[in-house]
């Protein structure tokens, strides 16, 4: 049973990872054609750093990626606690359900709609809604919330509530009890939603390419755009280049959370009170 086990999760790990070694591999590759190895070169690298284009999209992404997560964590944040802290009140099955939303909705279906309530804005309403940065954003903190939500909700129902009640009998109002109680206790859920928020807005295309402008060019629609004629070796450089700060940020809180648990797990000392002899008795 175990041998087959490992040998199912072998070929699993396979199947995902060994694509992205041989990207990696042939990243350092002199030759401009895929899957012909010719040389070792950081010829591609140096090219890479030097295409302003593709650094301009990286930062396009990362800016969206950044403001999105932000703007998804604070709402998703706020819904969470109305879901769970609230009582019963008209309208909150129909606000839980909406809230849920985007995780079983066609991307395609969602970037069309918002299109559209952009571009009704602009021309029935008079409301400025020209397609970039600001319109991707919105797109993604609508998209991101339900994931917010997803996570904090049951940090958010496992949470002892006395702790919430103690603080309004010591005299602190909601707002503070929340901001002092809440917020501090529930923090490792809401950095685990930012970082996929993140993530999920970095990865998007399909959204991204119905919001987006000329001057607001994503990462990825750059990517899929270049598939069309070919993946350069620039690419592969730029793959294994996220690949390694990702790589390097998962080791570093591996880390982080390994010294933890191992600082947590040493065991309790007793230490014994001596008294003088005179005070022995």
């Amino acid at each position: 049973m175990k041998r087959g086990t490992y040998t199912i999760l072998t070929l699993g790990y396979i199947f995902l990872y060994v694509p992205i070694i041989f990207l990696m591999v042939f990243s350092f590759n002199e030759s401009f054609f895929p899957g012909i190895w010719t040389a070792f070169s950081l010829k591609w690298y140096k090219e890479l750093f030097s295409n302003h284009v593709i650094w301009g999209a990286v930062k396009t992404s990362i800016k969206i990626a950044a403001m999105a997560a932000t703007g998804a964590v604070i709402l998703g944040t706020m819904g969470a606690i109305v879901l769970t802290r609230s009582k019963q009140f008209r309208g909150k099955t129909l606000f839980s359900i909406i809230s849920s939303a985007p995780l079983v909705m066609p991307e395609i279906i969602l970037g069309i709609s918002l299109l559209l309530m952009f571009v009704i804005c602009e021309s029935v309403l008079g409301v400025p809604a020209k397609r970039g940065i600001a319109t991707v954003t919105i797109a993604h903190i609508t998209l991101a919330i339900a994931y917010v939500m997803l996570i904090i909700q049951p940090r958010l129902a496992d949470f002892e509530i006395t702790l919430e009640e103690a603080a309004r009998d010591l005299g602190a109002r909601s707002f503070q009890t929340i901001l002092s109680i809440t917020l501090p206790i529930i923090a490792p859920a809401i950095i685990a939603a930012w970082l996929l928020t993140f993530a999920v807005s970095l990865d998007d295309v399909v959204i991204a390419s119905f919001l987006t402008g000329a001057q607001a060019t994503t990462l990825p629609i750059l990517i899929f755009s270049s598939v069309k004629m070919g993946v350069t070796p620039e690419m592969n450089a730029l793959a294994t280049l996220l690949v390694g700060v990702i790589s390097l940020i998962i080791a570093v809180i591996g880390f982080i959370l390994y010294t933890k648990s191992v600082k947590d797990s040493k065991p309790f000392v007793r230490t014994s009170l001596r008294y003088p002899d005179n005070q022995a008795e």
